[in-house]
């Protein structure tokens, strides 16, 4: 793929330090850490390596990346090594997407409280699939599947929801056969987001009796138990969405939709069109209206306001495996699905598409394809090294 013409660093550039020494209230040190490792990526102050092509003698120099999980240029060898570490678990059965959303009352109240709010979206929306899906009444097995939190929208908004992935169907309580759904829907969408719903705001009133919500700002005048318990009423006052996309055909098919959705930042290069007059054009896809494609234009203050809005706290994990693909069981559970299902452990699936990655692309020559060999690495530590004094200091 070509390297766009405009760049979320180059936004970050044109905002400046007196974006920074504005916004410095807003920003703890984990949003200071992105914005200084979007900016830096790919260039000098990272360092690099001169390389020369083995065939032609082409001789280039790359800059090292920042490897920032927000960074839009740092997502695709990420992503490629996921992919290939996913492709042993897949199964050969159809593959169910359901969405779990948090209602817009709620934003606000996840924004300030983000490592609390999002670790209970991932961990409420996994319990509700499970607990439906042993049912007898609806399953009646214990289903794997892996969620991934996303925290904004289209249109950078903020907007938590978990994309979980979940095989269509299971193992049977007693480990002797495999269940496959009985009805032409995985798990009925209506019980997800009631049950889903019942579970989210118990969990809340127990994290706010237990004290472990933050109310700063606007959420002051609901830091109240009279004034909480209003807010959590409110939030019953319509359902929740639950959205449940329909079954892929297989496992070649979860390969090239997965990529797109697992290691997705808020808004990547591809989509921004200009930057001009101290604002910022991007794409942006109208779900409303048929997913038309439109364009908005944002003052480049809100539009780093929004991208940085969706900054994860430092260590939070927003890849999670649960059922028989949780981490302590997954390889004896993967044998016994593929036993029951008389299936071999899947070939190498991965398209010629997924394999060309930014890695594969960085080792061949651009003239001639040929393999490219390092010759020289640099630091970048000349560049932070302190010049020799000058004369009048010495004397």
């Amino acid at each position: 793929m070509s390297r766009p013409p405009l760049e979320v660093a180059d936004v970050i550039r044109a905002a400046g330090p007196a974006f920074i020494d504005r916004c410095r209230r807003c920003f703890d040190r984990r949003h200071l850490k992105v914005l200084n490792a979007i900016q830096h990526c790919r260039t000098a102050v990272l360092g690099g390596h001169v390389d020369e092509c083995s065939r032609c003698g082409l001789q280039t120099i790359s800059y090292n990346s920042c490897r920032n999980r927000h960074c839009p240029k740092c997502q695709g060898n990420a992503r490629h090594r996921w992919l290939r570490a996913r492709q042993a678990e897949l199964l050969p059965v159809r593959y169910v997407h359901v969405v779990f959303t948090l209602p817009h009352e709620l934003a606000l109240l996840a924004l300030a409280n983000q490592k609390t709010i999002y670790t209970l979206l991932l961990r409420l929306s996994a319990a509700t699939l499970l607990e439906l899906a042993h049912d007898p009444r609806l399953l009646g097995a214990q289903i794997g599947f892996f969620s991934v939190l996303h925290t904004w929208n289209q249109k950078l908004e903020h907007h938590p929801h978990v994309h979980c992935v979940v095989p269509e169907g299971g193992l049977s309580p007693d480990d002797s056969r495999w269940v496959r759904p009985r009805y032409n829907f995985f798990l009925p969408v209506k019980a997800l987001a009631k049950a889903f719903r019942g579970k989210f705001l118990d969990a809340l009133r127990r994290a706010f009796a237990a004290g472990k919500l933050r109310f700063p700002g606007q959420l002051k005048n609901v830091s109240t138990p009279r004034t909480f318990t209003a807010l959590l009423r409110q939030c019953c006052r319509h359902p929740w969405v639950v959205y449940a996309k329909r079954p892929w055909g297989g496992p070649e098919h979860v390969l090239q939709y997965l990529g797109s959705y697992t290691h997705r930042i808020a808004i990547s290069n591809h989509r921004l069109v200009a930057l001009a007059d101290e604002r910022v054009s991007f794409r942006w896809r109208d779900s409303a209206h048929g997913n038309k494609k439109r364009v908005m234009t944002l003052r480049v203050e809100e539009f780093l306001r929004r991208f940085f809005m969706h900054v994860l706290p430092q260590g939070f994990v927003r890849i999670r495996h649960f059922g028989f693909l949780a981490n302590r069981q997954r390889q004896p559970r993967l044998a016994m699905c593929r036993k029951l299902l008389n299936a071999l452990p899947p070939p190498a699936l991965i398209s010629a598409a997924t394999e060309t990655s930014p890695s594969t692309e960085f080792w061949c020559c651009p003239n001639c394809g040929g393999t490219m060999v390092i010759l020289e690495r640099f630091s970048a530590t000349p560049i932070y090294v302190r010049p020799p004094p000058r004369d009048q200091e010495i004397a």
